[in-house]
């Protein structure tokens, strides 16, 4: 398993923020068990292009922190479900503004992210 080789800067919190919610799907993991998506095969159907591997890694990251609960059903073959803690429930109405932001700079966002990407 990895090891962090240096000590994560934890003094306000954007970086308490960061340490958490860094990784590229888990704030729409968050967003897609909140939406009712809780099984791992419904969330790979959900972020296709992300692969398994990188998904289980962000949701077991995501159970570390405390922003949801992993339940496992002792059925053959092994029923695993996921869902947000109250802590992760406390999160999605910050999700909602980004992505309301997100909506309404939506051309401004796609035209520089664009720019960035034809430049290389």
């Amino acid at each position: 398993m990895y090891e962090r080789k240096i000590i994560p800067n934890l003094n306000c919190g954007l970086d308490l923020i960061g340490e958490v919610l860094y990784g590229k799907w888990k704030i729409r993991l968050l967003w897609f068990i909140d939406q009712g998506y809780k099984r791992p095969s419904e969330l790979q159907r959900k972020i296709p292009e992300a692969s398994r591997r990188v998904l289980n890694i962000q949701l077991k990251e995501l159970e570390e922190h405390e922003l949801i609960m992993k339940k496992i059903y002792p059925v053959v073959p092994p029923k695993v479900e996921y869902s947000l803690t109250d802590f992760g429930m406390s999160l999605i109405p910050v999700i909602s503004a980004l992505g309301h932001w997100g909506d309404q700079n939506e051309d401004r966002l796609r035209r520089v992210i664009l720019k960035g990407i034809s430049e290389c």
